[in-house]
């Protein structure tokens, strides 16, 4: 598999007036196009940081990242072509949905008559076209997820960075939008990698689960995920018998390295 995304050897420390903390210790794996990676660990093993180095917010003290078969130089503003979802939607309530999703393009200047049919259709096929004019508050909190990913998906990128999207729903809402945006990506055709503390979640959604030790964060497993042809939606793959004997495996590695 040709790799979209590889670190090699990467480490990162924190640096306090109280010293120094390691978070992350040579760190190595890659991410193939069109494959969605999930990344879990005991909390504070720096699953959070890895993204943050893999966008150029922070630098590496180690190591290289490469995307794309292109060093990324961490000094610009982040690499170009990443799309980064965070826990909350972050949907500006003084703007409609239809102006929110157009808010990236609108800041990058990329707000050309092509990308604003490209948005509208995105908002027809993932079933918010009838909410465009309505200001965030009339969505709930998978729609306005939907509407998040959206103004994502609507700036191209070439890799998507999902940190935790999910924890802030209740559990139902929460199946039904990792459902959602899980068949999302897959249609769309990107390459993704979510940070979760919920392994059903990673299971459910993955090609390949990554487990980190205990910080600082090590890869200590990585451990592909494969379903039967009919499990083809995430809420599926939950139903499935497979499902049990990855989530045994991977908590067994979580309890060993945690």
């Amino acid at each position: 598999m040709d790799a979209m995304l590889s670190l090699s050897h990467v480490s990162f420390s924190y640096h306090t007036l109280g010293g120094e903390t390691l978070a992350l210790y040579d760190i190595s794996f890659s991410v193939g196009f069109g494959e969605f990676a999930a990344i879990v660990g005991p909390s504070g093993c720096g699953k959070s940081t890895l993204l943050s180095l893999i966008c150029g917010l922070i630098r590496p003290e180690s190591g290289q990242i490469i995307m794309a078969g292109a060093r990324k130089n961490q000094t610009d503003d982040g690499s170009p072509g990443i799309g980064y979802m965070l826990q909350r939607d972050h949907l500006f309530e003084w703007r409609t949905v239809y102006d929110n999703v157009l808010l990236g393009l609108e800041i990058q200047k990329k707000l050309t008559p092509e990308k604003r049919r490209r948005v509208e259709e995105m908002l027809d096929t993932y079933g918010l076209s009838a909410f465009a004019g309505m200001k965030p508050s009339a969505l709930s909190g998978g729609m306005k997820q939907r509407a998040a990913l959206i103004r994502t998906l609507a700036l191209d990128p070439e890799l998507l960075l999902l940190d935790e999207p999910f924890s802030a729903l209740d559990y139902q809402t929460r199946l039904e939008v990792a459902d959602d945006i899980g068949m999302i990506i897959r249609r769309e055709g990107k390459t993704a990698i979510l940070v979760t503390h919920d392994l059903s979640e990673a299971i459910s959604m993955a090609d390949r689960v990554i487990v980190l030790s205990r910080r600082p964060g090590q890869v200590k497993s990585i451990i592909p995920i494969s379903f039967p042809a009919e499990y083809d939606t995430p809420l599926k793959k939950r139903n499935a018998e497979q499902f049990s004997h990855y989530f045994n495996l991977i908590w067994k590695e979580l309890k060993q390295y945690g």
